[in-house]
């Protein structure tokens, strides 16, 4: 199937807007187009129910969960944690991002794996090198690192160059 339009991309971001509006008002604080791809921000708290409705409405119908991924912007205060979902709906060739973002001192989230089993090993990915938690997970444990590890090796708590070297410094990889 072809690439969709620009203006196909805008009326499927106006079409999901209004929808979500309609169903949960106020849930969506902020939405874009990122290249052909409508992204939108909304209320952490109603998460489940936001996914939920994007997978189960008939019009939208977004069935495959694509990829989740953390998320970590430590310059964001009040927000430095987030997940990003990613969403397909096969047959009309469509794709969403859904994000949402968190305090550190709140990093839990409902599980997805009602909604797509898939998400089981997605969401230890993100417990595994984030510290992000997914109420009622079946078996939430670090899935690549040792599981003695006292760290979350993709935050960005630590200088990704010897502090000490004043040649290089972590400008230069985009922070």
């Amino acid at each position: 199937m072809a690439t969709a339009t620009a203006e196909q991309v805008q009326q499927l971001h106006d079409l999901i807007v209004s929808k979500l509006e309609a169903k949960i008002p106020g849930v969506v604080l902020h939405t874009e187009i990122q290249y052909d791809f409508p992204v939108f921000e909304v209320n952490k708290a109603k998460i489940y129910q936001v996914l939920e409705f994007l997978k189960t409405d008939p019009v939208l119908s977004f069935e495959f969960l694509t990829t989740m991924c953390g998320l970590h912007y430590p310059d964001n205060s009040a927000k430095e944690f987030g997940m990003m979902y990613q969403l397909h709906n096969l047959p009309k060739n469509t794709r969403i991002r859904i994000k949402t973002f968190f305090p550190a001192s709140a990093m839990e989230l409902p599980t997805m794996i009602p909604l797509w089993a898939g998400a089981n090993w997605m969401e230890r990915e993100a417990f595994d090198f984030f510290g992000i938690t997914f109420k009622d997970h079946p078996n939430l444990k670090r899935i690549l690192n040792m599981e003695d590890i006292t760290f979350f090796p993709l935050r960005k708590d630590f200088p990704l160059e010897d502090p000490t070297r004043d040649d290089k410094n972590d400008s230069m990889f985009g922070r």
